[in-house]
């Protein structure tokens, strides 16, 4: 390797090499990609945009839905932070190093180890494994959202607390003061605002997973969605579509309002300044508690989940009946292969997916941002809104559209995926765009550049590094998604894991879940080395 070349150049060059032999493969093997015949059903579905059912029963049914949706996002990110809280403190180094120095690396990386396998699997296949445990009842929405996302949290939590300046901590342990005291006020309160942060994000997280679990018919706005696209109703859809819009809305001004007011706008650049609770912040902080825990009280008193399922002998008989095909499992040659070749079309539509995302969100995010005041506000508006309509749609009900004009495989289902995660994508790169600090762009401006020249030379080198970071971390959550679009149609493993689940093939299902355990912890630990070598 030549010395002049780091180590970051050769895996983004490699990245590069990836997305177009990924687009060569697609191309050339995948067959006919377009169907002209259902450009008419397209037309259709896009005429209806303006003649939404706004009957008063549809009206009520929808508003039931998008409460349905809302109080599983609100209960389903509750069980995840507090899962995820524990856990994190499990799995945090420092800890580790304090309570038990002799352990060196081998306690909290066997619980990292462990928390990779809920954290690789979708919550749409936790949600369809759950329904086999406890059967169709709301519990098994708020267990598939909280069992991967208590995992990610973890994940999450543990490298905030790591990465938390730790002199206030070490001074009081070597004072003499417990464990629990020294992280309660050496760590916490600075590692605070980096948790609400992120725990914002991951109920927006949660609000959209919610929206999908509804495919499996766990209710909602996603189950309603649909029920009306299966049956060509398209003033419903669209009226549905124009609800999940404004859910996902109204969930993002007010996140962003208290995280302003906290002062916690950054979600990647963890403790990138000291913050001090004032009286004002503080007031604002327990405000925000005092909010969540009433949503909390609301959402699990209004979908009323059973928890005497979760007791019950259903799962146990379940679980007996994997054991015994596990037993009588075999695989030949022919089936390895097509494992193998499955999993090269799921990271195929995957790359494809977030270099989609990728280029788009970095487009988008300049024109939205309202500090680039080079362009008028009907961009920074109409901006905004394509943001918000690519992340609202689950990916699945993209899929269903594209396929609308296009066969089921690959391609359609990397489009789907990037649609979706292009609206994610752009808005948390517009939010880092937003917290550039003016003072270099300013001296740029003084000195005579051209607005050009400026986003050129001062804000695209102050936001590229967490581009490309926010790219790579949306690369492993595109690997899970490819689940769920295959559950429609698209290829890859996910396609095959339908068919295993239709026909209750409940160990190849373990099979192929491994083979996702193993894609995805190869594409956490590249882009955790990527992300790394560039934050």
């Amino acid at each position: 390797m030549p010395r002049d070349i780091r180590p970051q150049t050769w895996g983004y060059g490699c990245f590069a090499l990836a997305i177009a032999l990924s687009l060569l493969d697609v191309i050339f093997r995948g067959g006919a990609a377009v169907n002209l015949q259902g450009w008419a059903n397209l037309q259709r579905f896009f005429g209806a945009a303006l003649q939404p059912d706004l009957t008063v029963d549809f009206l009520a049914l929808t508003l039931r839905a998008t409460l349905t949706t809302f109080a599983y996002a609100v209960c389903g990110t509750f069980l995840s932070l507090v899962l995820g809280m524990f856990a994190g403190l499990l799995s945090a180094q420092l800890l580790w190093e304090v309570a038990f120095p002799g352990a060196k690396g081998g306690g909290y990386g066997t619980i990292r180890a462990i928390l990779a396998i809920p954290r690789a699997i979708h919550e749409v296949v936790w949600g369809l494994i759950l329904i086999n445990f406890w059967g169709l009842d709301s519990v098994v929405a708020l267990g598939a959202i909280a069992i991967p996302f208590g995992a990610i949290v973890a994940k999450i939590f543990a490298e905030i607390i790591d990465e938390t300046p730790r002199q206030g901590f070490t001074a009081l342990i070597h004072s003499g003061v417990p464990v629990a005291q020294a992280f309660l006020y050496g760590i916490l309160p600075q590692a605070l605002f980096n948790l609400l942060s992120y725990s914002f994000y991951r109920f927006e997280c949660s609000l959209r997973s919610a929206a999908v679990l509804g495919i499996i018919g766990a209710g909602g706005l996603g189950y309603e969605i649909y029920l009306s696209l299966q049956s060509l109703r398209y003033g419903q859809l669209w009226t549905l579509f124009y609800a999940l819009i404004a859910l996902n809305g109204i969930v993002d001004w007010t996140s962003r309002l208290l995280r302003v007011r906290l002062g916690c706008t950054s979600r990647l650049d963890l403790n990138s300044r000291q913050y001090k609770v004032g009286v004002r912040r503080r007031d604002w902080l327990l405000g925000t508690m005092v909010l969540g825990l009433g949503l909390v009280t609301w959402g699990f008193w209004y979908i009323a989940p059973d928890w005497a399922r979760l007791w019950s002998g259903r799962g146990q008989r379940f679980l007996g009946e994997v054991a015994t095909q596990l037993q009588q499992l075999q695989l030949d040659g022919a089936q390895l292969k097509q494992l193998g070749i499955l999993c090269v079309q799921t990271v195929e539509m995957s790359i494809l997916a977030i270099a989609l995302a990728g280029l788009g969100g970095f487009v988008l995010a300049f024109l939205a941002a309202k500090n680039q005041g080079s362009f008028p506000w009907p961009v920074h508006f109409f901006s905004h809104l394509s943001l918000l309509l690519c992340r609202s749609i689950p990916a699945p009900i993209w899929a269903l559209v594209i396929v609308f004009v296009m066969f089921p495989g690959i391609l359609p289902g990397a489009i789907a995926l990037g649609l979706h995660n292009l609206g994610i994508l752009g808005r948390l790169m517009t939010e880092v765009i937003e917290n550039v600090p003016p003072e270099p762009l300013k001296a740029l401006r003084n000195l005579g550049s051209t607005e050009i020249n400026v986003w050129l030379y001062g804000t695209v080198p102050l936001t590229l590094p967490n581009f490309i970071a926010y790219s790579f971390y949306r690369w492993e959550v595109c690997l899970r998604e490819t689940v769920i679009v295959g559950l429609v149609g698209a290829g890859g493993l996910g396609r095959l894991l339908t068919e295993q689940l239709s026909s209750f093939n409940y160990a190849g299902v373990s099979v192929t879940l491994v083979c996702f355990l193993l894609l995805t912890c190869a594409v956490d630990s590249l882009s955790s080395f990527l992300r790394q070598k560039t934050c």
